[in-house]
């Protein structure tokens, strides 16, 4: 997994809201080559130790408090961040029709509210990174 994806998903982790604009900044730079596999990795991972089990609703609840907790989250697709996180639960056709640039800005918005919720120690990160290294290198 590409450095800077890595340190994003620490960044985000870490709630250093800094150094996530900055390396957005980077990778819109740079290009975003491999941001399909790791941050999906990352958030396969994250749902799948937050929501096994829980139900739609909950999952709902969930979505609708990750919305308020941003400014222009009235912006964010409630139902297709419902769907992606259904979707790692097990019902995949729920993100057949979402475009890659609502995937993204999802992704980086559900990480931003599941991986602080953590809680990690710096030794838990690097092996929730490694289990996500692992995941997205499968996906490759």
């Amino acid at each position: 997994m590409r450095r800077e994806l890595s340190d994003l998903i620490r960044a985000i982790a870490r709630q250093d809201w800094d150094a996530v604009d900055r390396l957005l900044d980077e990778l819109n730079y740079l290009g975003w080559e491999g941001w399909p596999q790791a941050l999906a990795a990352a958030f396969e991972v994250s749902v799948a130790r937050r929501f096994r089990g829980q139900s739609l609703q909950q999952i709902a609840d969930f979505v609708r408090e990750t919305r308020a907790l941003y400014q222009e989250g009235e912006t964010l697709p409630a139902l297709e961040m419902e769907g992606m996180i259904r979707a790692v639960l097990g019902e995949t056709h729920l993100v057949d029709s979402i475009d890659s640039e609502t995937a993204l800005s999802a992704l980086i918005v559900l990480l931003g509210t599941l991986l602080p919720d953590f809680d990690f120690t710096e030794a838990q990160l690097e092996e929730f990174l490694k289990e996500v290294e692992e995941l997205a290198a499968e996906h490759m």
